[in-house]
């Protein structure tokens, strides 16, 4: 192996690693703005003399414009079309069926499910398609975003390793195996590798990842809030108690044939015992936010706002269920769909002087007025410790009342047209959605997916061949898919490939792994296998996945040959090992996730340690065990 020399760019470059590794762990900077520090620290370093291979210029910013990046444009345009038009939403609706809310059916569920689908597509692709997912998954069960985006990402890194499509280095493996053997006679050429040739491996690495969070994410994964969704992101009940001293709890009841309360009207049941009921479904029909005229018909279920323990002794006097979480009404009261908002009368209102029973308040605005603010009072149907229960339809509204309601998100977007009220809750979501777009959208889906799997089309054409569709067909509009776009995301990863570049074109990887491979020289066959493996992990974390694996397996099959070991196993090791990329955020996947659940780079460093060593003792096990 003939030996390279370090030159003052490698040095140089050497150093630009060490300064990225230190600007990502320490955190003294954002990491995006840390990768655009690097990446113009790498410009003005390669117009000094000497230093000309660091970067070509009129390249420097390429990255913007890279396969990869617009990959990732385009395929978080496409979830959010998906998203908009509700399909996400089902797909959620569906886990939640099966899991619940607890952490550990979920996680499970949606790992796999992201596993099985990005080993047919590029890992990336399904997490942008899931994260929608995920997080209306949190926003229902009170789940931090941050305790399962990190099980789905890391799961969706290890399906691209099931399949010879899954991920960009398998893809290349057996491109890379033909140009070794292109000089070699026919009796010692390496066998190219068959569609799911790496499958136990891949299923290995899938259960042993969802198994290593379900045992250990409680010690691992952190518990924290963007911050920034506080108003929507509270449940109903915590909203009304931190804010006005109600104690409230939602809950869902099951009313059977026959029960005494048949034939009653809800306003009658609401008044009697101060509570609100908010919702009710009978024969297959939701209503959130019912007249109060309505009439409770059997079988049913409502879902009623007040204190659990009271309603849990009416319902015993009554003999209604009381169900132990919301089922039927899950979505419904989900703080993406719907939550509490506070309008005021407007000074010369229409409104003034009458009482929400005279207005129709449910019939006529769609939302279930819950406490009426005037001045230091508070009045509501629930009884506090300062104030009596009142009748809240009896009361004459006032200029300045601020009214305290539970309502959809869209009824709430109607009401700041309506000239008696003003709307002063501001941050809500106001996202239209569009069911009517779900055909478009599958079929723009359907198509990127079937000219990714079934044509040589580059992989950021056949999604943005999705993407345009959906705006095309208006499934988005162009500024919604501009929003749609996590830009964070976008140019920590653009900035990074002119690093991945100067390493690569300096010649620095290549220093890097004839130094790993010298020490290596005389170990066993199963040990120089490890050593190729955690070379591998170490180069996918600094540059491009691809380019390291187009560095490395020359060098892998090489070492094999002259150990008289495997050289397809060799070279299979360096495709599969460049997915073992979770220590720091430099993976396209984890990139995605690091704002969505305000990641740090010490969440990666603690839950990404454990599962880099993991991943090296499955994957080597099940190839010495299987292959």
């Amino acid at each position: 192996m003939e030996p390279v020399t370090l030159t003052v760019e490698m040095m140089v470059v050497l150093g630009v690693l060490s300064f990225t590794i230190f600007l990502f762990v320490s955190e003294v900077v954002r990491v995006d703005l840390a990768a655009v520090l690097v990446m113009v620290l790498i410009g003005i370093l390669s117009y000094l003399p000497g230093l000309g291979n660091l970067a070509d210029i009129s390249q420097l910013f390429a990255g913007f414009g890279s396969n990869a990046v617009i990959s990732i444009i385009a395929v978080m345009i496409i979830g959010a079309g998906l998203d908009r038009t509700g399909i996400m939403n089902k797909v959620a609706a569906w886990i939640l069926h099966f899991g619940g809310t607890s952490e550990k059916r979920i996680i499970p569920i949606v790992s796999s499910t992201v596993g099985v689908i990005s080993s047919f597509m590029q890992n990336v692709g399904a997490a942008a398609l899931f994260l929608p997912v995920v997080s209306r998954i949190s926003a229902r069960t009170g789940l931090p975003l941050s305790r399962l985006l990190m099980p789905m990402g890391f799961t969706a890194i290890l399906g691209g390793t099931m399949t010879m499509v899954g991920s960009s280095p398998m893809i290349l493996l057996n491109d890379l195996i033909a140009g070794a053997n292109a000089d070699l006679p026919a009796d010692e050429q390496i066998g190219m590798f068959s569609l799911f040739a790496p499958a136990p491996i891949g299923i290995a690495l899938i259960v042993s990842g969802i198994l290593y969070f379900v045992v250990f994410g409680n010690w691992l994964l952190p518990a924290r809030s963007k911050g920034d969704d506080a108003t929507t992101g509270q449940s109903t009940a915590e909203y009304l108690k931190g804010t006005y001293g109600l104690k409230a709890d939602l809950v869902e009841v099951y009313v059977p044939e026959g029960n005494i309360l048949v034939g009653h009207k809800l306003d009658d049941i609401m008044n009697a015992h101060h509570l609100y009921i908010i919702g009710t479904s009978y024969a297959g029909q939701k209503v959130v936010n019912p007249r109060v005229s309505t009439t409770i018909l059997a079988p049913c279920r409502l879902a009623i706002l007040g204190r659990r323990k009271v309603i849990t002794e009416i319902c015993d006097i009554y003999g209604i269920e009381v169900l132990p979480e919301l089922d039927e009404f899950t979505d419904s009261f989900s703080p993406t769909r719907a939550g509490v908002a506070e309008i005021v009368v407007k000074p010369g209102s229409s409104v003034i002087g009458k009482t929400p029973t005279e207005l129709r308040f449910r019939q006529s605005y769609g939302m279930s007025l819950l406490a009426i603010h005037r001045g230091e009072e508070t009045m509501s149907h629930v009884e506090t410790p300062d104030h009596p229960a009142v009748v809240l339809g009896t009361q004459p509204l006032q200029a300045g009342d601020t009214l305290v309601v539970h309502t959809p998100w869209d009824m709430l977007s109607l009401m700041k047209q309506n000239r008696d009220f003003v709307v002063i809750t501001s941050d809500f979501p106001e996202e239209e959605l569009r069911p009517r777009k779900m055909g478009w959208a599958l079929l723009f889906f359907a198509i990127a997916l079937s000219l990714i799997l079934f044509t040589d089309l580059r992989l950021s054409l056949a999604l943005l061949v999705g993407a345009a569709g959906m705006i095309v067909t208006r499934v988005l509009s162009m500024d919604e898919a501009y929003r749609a776009v996590s830009w964070n995301t976008v140019f920590l990863l653009a900035s990074l490939i002119p690093l991945g570049m100067a390493v690569q074109h300096t010649g620095t990887a290549d220093w890097i792994a004839h130094q790993v491979l010298l020490l290596l020289e005389g170990w066993p066959i199963w040990a120089l296998q490890v050593g190729v493996a955690v070379l591998a992990t170490g180069f996918t974390l600094v540059m491009s996945n691809v380019g390291a694996t187009v560095l490395l397996v020359p060098l892998a099959v090489s070492i094999a040959r002259e150990a008289e070991g495997d050289p397809a196993l060799f070279a299979l090791t360096v495709a599969v090992s460049t997915s073992n990329s979770f220590l720091i955020p430099t993976h396209q996947v984890n990139a995605l996730l690091m704002a969505p659940a305000g990641y740090r780079v010490a969440d990666f460093l603690r839950a990404g340690g454990i599962m880099t060593v993991l991943f090296i003792v499955v994957s080597q096990g099940v190839m010495a065990l299987v292959y």
